[in-house]
């Protein structure tokens, strides 16, 4: 299948993704602000010796905040990823659901900081350590490794949504993640740096708006459409795996979600 082909079978679902996002996030536009706000708090903590050098200015200091604050704003990331979900599904949310929420999440939470502790240390010490090597083997170690951290970063991009939707099984979690990224790896690459994009033009907004949050809601809406594709290959066995009806899967998401003008979405009582 050519690159014009894939285009054309692919773009339905990721037009439909971006307007139902972009929708979703004007509608809840105040929650989503807020969740932001509570981020950007918790990413405070590990600023500490940075804004009070007075303070938090010893070594100790430094790593004890470096440590809590990123298992705090994980915990946090993971609480609102769960908590966002109702809004993919066209529902909507309680800041009571988000403390609720807490107490399902926290794994989650405690797993990614996990991870990302993993990538600091081999980004930090391993890939430099084998380049230091200076041989062809630490060279092509550094270059499998860089390779594995960008599969991973493109897989666990994935991670809380799949958490949240399809099961509270760290493991598993991180399976499907991987399948989900080999199995739909342009998709995987473009949601990767559509976040990205995202989050560059949050910076004007303080990232107040969309903010992480609105990148975790992206991501929670586009695996929850890719999961159509998955209910209509278990129905359909024999179907090309390549060749996904988009335009049939989306009749009813569609419908749900509706059309706006601009007018609408500035005012929206005058409609």
């Amino acid at each position: 299948m050519d690159c014009n082909t894939l285009f054309c079978y692919y773009f339905p679902m990721i037009g439909f993704l971006i307007k139902k996002t972009l929708y979703d996030l004007w509608d809840n536009m105040i929650k989503i602000v807020a969740l932001n706000l509570g981020f950007l708090i918790c990413t405070a903590i590990p600023l500490l010796p940075v804004l009070l050098p007075s303070i938090f200015g010893s070594d100790l200091a430094v790593i004890v905040c470096a440590v809590l604050g990123t298992l705090i704003c994980s915990i946090y990331l993971a609480t609102a990823s769960f908590t966002i979900k109702s809004i993919s599904d066209y529902g909507t949310f309680t800041f009571s659901d988000f403390f609720a929420n807490l107490k399902t999440a926290w794994p989650a939470g405690i797993a990614m900081f996990v991870f990302l502790f993993i990538i600091y240390i081999v980004v930090s010490i391993v890939i430099p350590f084998y380049a230091a090597m200076g041989s062809l083997i630490g060279l092509a170690l550094s270059a499998l490794l860089i390779w594995v951290l960008i599969f991973a970063f493109l897989s666990f991009q994935f991670y809380f949504a799949v958490y949240a939707r399809l099961g509270s099984n760290i493991m598993k979690s991180f399976r499907k993640c991987m399948l989900i990224s080999l199995d739909n790896t342009g998709m995987s690459i473009f949601l990767f740096i559509h976040n990205i994009l995202a989050l560059l033009i949050s910076i004007i907004f303080v990232f107040m708006f969309p903010g992480p949050v609105g990148v975790l809601l992206y991501l929670d809406e586009a695996l929850r459409l890719r999961l159509l594709k998955y209910d209509y290959l278990d129905a359909n066995p024999e179907a090309d795996r390549k060749k996904i009806p988009w335009d049939a899967l989306l009749i009813d998401e569609r419908e749900k979600t509706g059309n706006r003008t601009l007018k609408n979405f500035i005012f929206p009582w005058k409609d």
